[in-house]
């Protein structure tokens, strides 16, 4: 009877999760738009890991738990440099040269990248057609929400292959640190998934520091000219998109396969279209609607194979 509890309580746990990752991190599209109105990029990076990850590690060591074990401290460092500093300077960096509609398509080839680099599971997912039919039209359902954008909007600079090649980077840099994070853990991997997201996400603010010294994003930002609802943006991005969400997302890469958690990549644009829409004005066109439900069908196709081993 007690296992039967355990088993329904990791259950709950994990859809509370995917709700995370799908939902709140796709809402957090619209609200780092919103921040940037009044921080600069890395500024923005530095403040929100930072207290993201001191509160996460406060509460951790409160909890009691082991938060300075050196190997823990190690394979944090490297997955937090990999996977969320990396990745996420790149798209800044990127949007000097493509437009937003594209950064969106490409960012959402993740999902494809991490099936492509998770060797362990090759057999696995390589041999079932649902599984590699949900990464394509998950891919063209996204590539829907933003074409006719794309058709339309120009990018800001030049050289727009840079801007695609540095996404590319960007892309695959993520699926590294997905991947490690889920293979590479210590032998404490649930226990301490908490910790560890602490400790990644304060590696990566070091490097936000250390890029918005360089960039002189510290000297030349007046705090006192940054409006509210820039502040109001960056408690929600600390609080629901880091402590919460990016929390939910290292531990579900413990508990659930890489491939089907990198579905969120699919589902955050659905989410944010939505937002945009309900929170920015914005029209969405019967194209896009459709491009929603091929997405929603696809992480259907995905998540189906494990279905029966959900607990």
């Amino acid at each position: 009877m007690e296992q039967y509890a355990g088993m329904e309580v990791r259950k709950i746990n994990i859809i509370i999760a995917y709700f995370l990752i799908y939902v709140v991190w796709g809402s957090t599209y619209y609200f780092i738009g919103v921040a940037l109105k009044g921080l600069p990029p890395f500024l923005l990076g530095a403040f929100r890991f930072t207290a993201a990850g001191l509160i996460l590690l406060a509460w951790c060591k409160y909890r009691g738990e082991p938060i300075f074990k050196k190997r823990l401290i190690k394979k944090s460092a490297i997955s937090g440099i990999v996977l969320l500093f990396i990745d996420m300077a790149v798209v800044m960096l990127a949007q000097k040269y493509v437009s937003s509609s594209l950064v969106a398509i490409i960012a959402s080839s993740t999902a494809i990248w991490i099936m492509a680099l998770d060797v362990p599971m090759w057999k696995r997912n390589f041999r079932n057609p649902a599984v590699i039919i949900g990464i394509i039209i998950g891919f063209l359902g996204v590539m829907m929400l933003y074409i006719e954008q794309f058709n339309y909007d120009n990018a800001p600079g030049e050289h727009r292959e840079y801007g695609v090649l540095l996404l590319l980077i960007g892309c695959i840099s993520w699926a590294l640190g997905t991947l490690y994070a889920k293979y590479r853990s210590s032998g404490e991997e649930e226990v301490n998934a908490f910790a560890g997201s602490a400790w990644q996400m304060l590696f990566a603010s070091a490097a936000f520091w250390i890029c918005a010294m360089i960039n002189g994003d510290v000297t030349n930002t007046d705090l006192n000219a940054v409006p509210v609802t820039s502040w109001l943006s960056l408690a929600y991005l600390i609080t629901f998109g880091s402590l919460m969400a990016y929390s939910a997302y290292v531990w579900l890469l413990k508990v659930r396969p890489a491939t089907e958690v990198a579905t969120h990549a699919y589902v955050n644009p659905f989410v944010a279209v939505f937002l945009g829409m309900f929170l920015g004005n914005e029209e969405v066109t019967w194209i896009q609607i459709v491009g929603l439900i091929v997405i929603l069908l696809s992480v259907m196709l995905i998540n189906k194979r494990d279905k029966k081993k959900c607990v």
